[in-house]
């Protein structure tokens, strides 16, 4: 169980690795789990400032869901396929889109289905040129089920989304960037390096600051503007009474007050 996520710790940055390269790291319900598992321990650790998110093998970050195990799933019938693969999915996403530290993707091959949607979800994405991207289920008779016909449409557009989706055809890393799907391709072997250097610009800045921002940008997106600048001044008032924020003030009015 624990193979099937590698930790490693780069400074304040954690890697983590899908760790199923025979399978082109399909998303198990064991691998789902553990790395529920392992994100809430990060969450606790302050060491950790930041995560890397990729997958294991030359091939692929993840090609989805795993279609064999969630098939049998749905041979018991919609409760528990819906209790088995779509709300384990579902809080998964969910738990990345709202992880309180920045999760990058560095998505280092194909990210078909549930590699596609955590792609969506996760706050930042750097894609290698070998990158590919789809969303598929369409050809095996479902829709996306962690999350992918509502965050999709929410970064594409609603037209360009459902090319995506009601055709299941792969597009290009050059063509997720378009789409908003990621920040920016590189070259396969400096995948890695981009990744730590975008956390390693984030970790440097007061860890409370970067966890409200996601906050009121992750909240936000669903309600209405009002709403949204109701939740960023939340977080700001959550902010100012900290030490972080008085110490990151002195620091930048200091030279300024000596001229």
């Amino acid at each position: 169980m624990s193979d099937l996520i590698l930790i490693e710790m780069r400074g304040a940055v954690a890697l983590l690795t899908f760790n199923r390269p025979s399978k082109l790291n399909a998303l198990s319900y064991a691998l789902i789990d553990r790395l529920m598992a392992v994100l809430d321990r990060i969450e606790d650790d302050a060491n950790v400032r930041a995560v890397v998110l990729t997958g294991a093998g030359d091939r692929a970050f993840s090609a989805g869901a795993d279609i064999a195990e969630f098939s049998e799933s749905v041979r018991f019938g919609p409760d528990i396929a819906v209790k088995d693969f779509v709300r384990r999915g579902q809080a998964m996403t969910a738990r990345m889109e709202s992880f309180p530290k920045p999760i990058i993707a560095a998505v280092n091959g194909i990210a078909f289905g549930g590699g596609c949607e955590i792609t969506e979800a996760v706050h930042l994405a750097i894609a290698s040129e070998r990158a590919s991207f789809a969303k598929p289920e369409i050809a095996i008779g479902i829709t996306p089920t962690f999350g992918g016909t509502q965050r999709l449409p929410r970064l594409a557009g609603r037209k360009r989304a459902l090319e995506c989706l009601l055709t299941g055809e792969s597009f290009s890393p050059q063509r997720a960037v378009e789409l908003g799907l990621v920040n920016r391709v590189v070259p396969h072997g400096q995948l890695l390096d981009a990744a730590f250097g975008l956390a390693d610009r984030i970790a440097r800045h007061s860890h409370l600051a970067v966890a409200r921002v996601i906050t009121a940008a992750t909240r936000g997106l669903n309600v209405s503007i009002a709403e949204g600048l109701a939740i960023e001044s939340e977080q700001f008032a959550r902010m100012a009474a900290t030490q972080d924020t008085r110490k990151a003030l002195d620091a930048w009015l200091a030279p300024r007050a000596s001229r």
